[in-house]
């Protein structure tokens, strides 16, 4: 019997928190399924007030709603706790829950167990995830399946398993977040891009981030398929003594893998057959190289031939604020790579870069030295403009090595990079930082980037 039956037939309470987007989706599953819900968010901003009035506008009395806090007593009585990915394990709510033995399940687990019988590729890492979740979407697509992705890249799992009729297959994308609470994953591939340090401002140290990315392999078996970063040494480490088929990808110069690119041919390769070549890949950076290689070999396992994946691939474009060029505008290419919360990611953003260029750099500090970026910086910087609270840390870390332009508000940081940049340069959002000190997420920030240039 699925968890939804079990539920609902012994008429126990569901606790959901959080009432976001997967929040207020995961409460519409479960009252669809005859579930009762108890769905609170501890915070009463108008966004949240909105999407409760919203749920309480269609609600019946199975449906009970909460703002401002969590009534911790009832969530320790539930069921089950179902948590938005936005709730870290030390919060009251979710420590409630563990102490009365409360299981606490990830929106995205819910609605994968919602969808029965859809086979899935998950796709974690720390940078390059959500890229490569839309390449197999638009790789699918090419293929003639009914496709949706979801998860960390924006639709809830559980919208998805609300709508009928269900996708042929899904593009999964988990964050470490969800996968701390997704305890039962078997995809039919499971994708690991890489990984880095990040969101040493919620976890404890490398390791538990770490630890919550290999959930991922939780239930690996010999039947399992696992794809993975061959240049990546820490990926390398964590699947190696994971149980399955094993198949790498590399962009490593004269290295081969299952696939890999040769750089000497400009030739993506897969299966031991030329697959596109480089020209045909409408991305900046080895790194989109290296996601279209990820998902193309995910996707080869499944059954997708050589000629369908190159058909989707010559087909796909830059994802918003993803190394998104915005504008030329005189002689400067303005590139929107907002979703660079880490520095890892931006190291990767600097990596591509071609020409000499001007980096818009901070935000909310993540807990890492800025000073692992001097390598890429130095000789091909013309500036950086620090912003946000991370300014004075980013002066402090690499003012002694290039040259840091403090700037104030958004307007200024604009204003302070135009006037910087040169003639056949570019100007960099890849701020390394959370965006929560000015912006509401990461695409608020892209957004005003991307609005202030196509105003000029």
């Amino acid at each position: 019997m699925s968890r939804l039956a079990a539920w609902r037939d012994s008429g126990r309470e569901v606790s959901v928190a959080g009432l976001a987007r997967s929040g207020t989706a995961a409460v519409r599953l479960l009252r669809a399924a005859g579930v009762p819900v108890y769905a609170s968010d501890a915070g009463s901003g108008a966004e949240t007030v909105k999407a409760a009035a919203e749920l309480a506008a269609s609600a019946d009395a199975g449906l009970t709603l909460q703002v401002g806090g969590h009534d911790l007593a009832r969530v320790a009585g539930s069921a089950a706790l179902i948590l938005s990915p936005g709730i870290p394990p030390t919060a009251p709510v979710v420590q409630a829950a563990v102490a009365a033995g409360v299981p606490v399940l990830a929106e995205a687990q819910l609605g994968l167990d919602a969808l029965p019988g859809v086979p899935y590729v998950a796709v974690t890492g720390t940078n390059g995830k959500t890229t490569v979740t839309a390449l197999l979407e638009q790789l699918m697509r090419s293929g003639g399946r009914r496709v949706v992705a979801a998860g960390n890249i924006g639709l809830p799992l559980s919208e998805v398993a609300r709508s009928e009729p269900h996708p042929e297959w899904l593009a999964v994308e988990l964050s470490s977040f969800q996968l701390h609470d997704c305890p039962d994953l078997a995809p039919a591939v499971g994708i690991l891009t890489n990984l880095a340090p990040d969101h040493l401002d919620r976890y404890p140290d490398l390791a538990s981030y770490y630890a919550d990315k290999a959930r991922l392999f939780a239930r690996a078996n010999l039947a399992s398929c696992w794809v993975s970063n061959l240049d990546d040494p820490d990926s390398r480490r964590m699947i190696a003594d994971v149980p399955g088929r094993h198949l790498a990808f590399t962009v490593a110069r004269g290295v081969r893998a299952d696939a890999w690119y040769d750089h000497d041919a400009e030739q993506l390769m897969l299966a031991g057959r030329p697959l596109l070549p480089r020209r045909e890949l409408l991305l900046l950076g080895d790194h989109n190289i290296a996601n279209a290689l990820a998902a193309g070999l995910a996707l080869h396992a499944t059954g997708l031939s050589h000629e369908t994946l190159a058909e989707g691939l010559r087909a796909f474009r830059a994802m918003p604020h993803r190394l998104e060029p915005v504008r030329e505008l005189d002689g400067v290419l303005w590139v929107n790579d907002s979703k660079a919360t880490n520095i890892a990611s931006t190291r990767v953003a600097l990596e591509a870069m071609t020409r000499p260029y001007v980096l818009l750099l901070g935000g909310r500090h993540k807990g890492e030295p800025y000073t692992s970026l001097l390598a890429q910086l130095v000789g091909h910087a013309v500036a950086v403009v620090a912003f946000g609270e991370a300014g004075p840390l980013v002066q402090a870390d690499l003012g002694s090595h290039v040259r840091v332009v403090p700037a104030g508000d958004f307007a200024e940081v604009m204003a302070t990079a135009r006037a910087l940049a040169p003639h056949g340069g570019a100007v960099l959002l890849s701020p390394a930082c959370s965006s929560y000190d000015m912006f509401d997420n990461y695409e608020h920030r892209g957004a005003s980037f991307r609005r202030v240039v196509e105003a000029w």
